[in-house]
């Protein structure tokens, strides 16, 4: 199964994308956690794309479809994959399609998380993420997973999650539109706790789970 999570930032595509590789057996592809990792590790994308995300804006499509391009090639997402942050653009999108199309692959499903404005921003300004594997909290202190420290991502600041929005209104809720056009759009409401968002996600999916009920 190929899946794209669609939502605003802090809409808990992250959070929702680990716990649907533990059922389907497919990975996430996180953009966001790709290129914070090439910013880390000092790479000429990382250090293009640094710049915008400081700032919170988008990465240029270019770079961005060029890495996805890059992972989509890895052996373990040839049976399926979850894509979390792409894509971000209806341009970006496009190059998807044409990117699956040349391997006669195509999108299965697209989940669009509905969370207000103004959860998103309590969210994301309140919020943790694990050091070590990534897990998203509503809090700060420990990961309960693999114990590693909880840290506040500078994109996940006040003022930095008011402009990702305003970004994500303009450019990636067009999407919606896109992709209902296709007849893969699954929409549900994202707000509740992340087991209530899961058997929500699954039912949309069309995949039973008797672990999510």
């Amino acid at each position: 199964m190929r899946i794209i999570l669609l939502g605003p930032p802090g809409g808990g595509k992250g959070t929702q994308a680990k716990f649907l590789e533990e059922r389907l057996h497919i990975p996430p592809i996180s953009t966001g956690d790709m290129l914070r990792e090439a910013k880390k590790e000092g790479t000429a994308l990382g250090q293009k794309a640094a710049g915008f995300m400081s700032e919170g804006k988008l990465v240029p499509d270019d770079l961005v479809i060029a890495l996805i391009e890059e992972r989509l090639k890895k052996k373990d997402s040839h049976d399926g994959f979850i894509l979390d942050g792409f894509p971000r653009t209806v341009t970006q999108a496009q190059a998807l399609g044409k990117m699956l199309v040349e391997k006669n692959l195509k999108i299965d499903a697209v989940v669009n998380f509905k969370v207000p404005d103004e959860v998103v921003v309590q969210r994301l300004s309140g919020r943790g993420t694990c050091s070590t594997c990534g897990l998203v909290y509503q809090r700060m202190g420990i990961c309960d997973r693999c114990g590693g420290a909880l840290v506040q991502r500078d994109d996940d600041k006040k003022e930095t999650v008011q402009k990702r929005l305003q970004v994500y209104h303009e450019q990636t809720r067009p999407l919606i539109k896109y992709y209902k056009g296709q007849g893969v759009l699954r929409e549900i409401e994202g707000v509740g706790s992340p087991k209530e968002i899961l058997g929500r996600c699954l039912k949309a999916l069309g995949v039973k789970d008797s672990l999510a009920s």
